[in-house]
């Protein structure tokens, strides 16, 4: 049977709270893409959400600061999409109450400030059949099968948008020069495109969707994409 694999990328905030505990959108940090302590002020909390993360079963790929300051991202490795999806569900909650111990307030508010780029739920994906990724040609190329599934997402896209970006708050995100898409189109290289094709080939090889922000449901997402792909 075939399986879609998801590796999701997701972004948040760690904001600080004010005197009465309630959360504000207030950072005292200027740390900007891959900066670290003591520029990045969210260093250790960031760590600990990993360590956490780790104990209770996750695999994870790699986390960073990102380009706005106070804002961050944690990757998964690649897994099937329902596994994966429940584990979205668990990791917003653990990153929320780790932040808190921390006098800090985790956001997945896809643009919680307008002057800095919002936070996407990139999601690099790859069908499997059998235990061999479809995405693969010998040639090196996407594949066959490769361009089918990245022209059934451009080709339903439109409509999946409600559901991959639900919140009044996610267009807001999806805007010119934050580096967030706004036209349907695919690249190779450009980050700020809708879907990427990494240059990773052999079992590497995957598409990439950077539309999707962390506000969604990951159950309905994955279930689109797989069906969009598939037709």
């Amino acid at each position: 049977g075939y399986t879609l694999e998801v590796n999701p990328e997701c972004e948040f905030f760690l904001f600080h709270t004010d005197d009465d505990g309630m959360p504000t959108t207030v950072s005292h940090e200027k740390a900007g893409y891959l900066d670290t302590s003591p520029i990045d002020l969210g260093e250790n909390t960031r760590r600990d959400i990993i360590l956490t993360l780790e104990e209770m079963g996750y695999q994870i790929a790699s986390s960073h600061h990102e380009i706005a300051p106070a804002q961050h991202e944690i990757d998964f490795t690649f897994e099937d999409a329902l596994s994966t999806a429940d584990k979205m569900m668990t990791f917003k909650i653990a990153v929320r109450t780790i932040a808190k111990r921390y006098g800090l307030h985790a956001t997945f508010m896809p643009k919680p400030r307008q002057d800095v780029n919002g936070s996407g739920l990139h999601l690099h994906m790859r069908l499997l059949k059998n235990g061999r990724n479809l995405f693969t040609d010998e040639a090196g190329k996407l594949s066959a099968d490769g361009e089918a599934f990245l022209t059934g997402v451009l080709e339903h896209i439109v409509g999946m948008t409600a559901i991959a970006n639900p919140l009044v708050n996610s267009y807001k995100r999806l805007v010119p020069g934050y580096e967030a898409p706004c036209y349907i189109a695919w690249t190779t290289c450009n980050r700020s495109a809708l879907i990427r094709v990494p240059d990773t080939r052999g079992v590497g090889t995957r598409v990439e969707l950077r539309s999707p922000d962390p506000a969604c449901n990951p159950y309905l997402v994955f279930s689109l994409l797989l069906q969009a792909g598939s037709e």
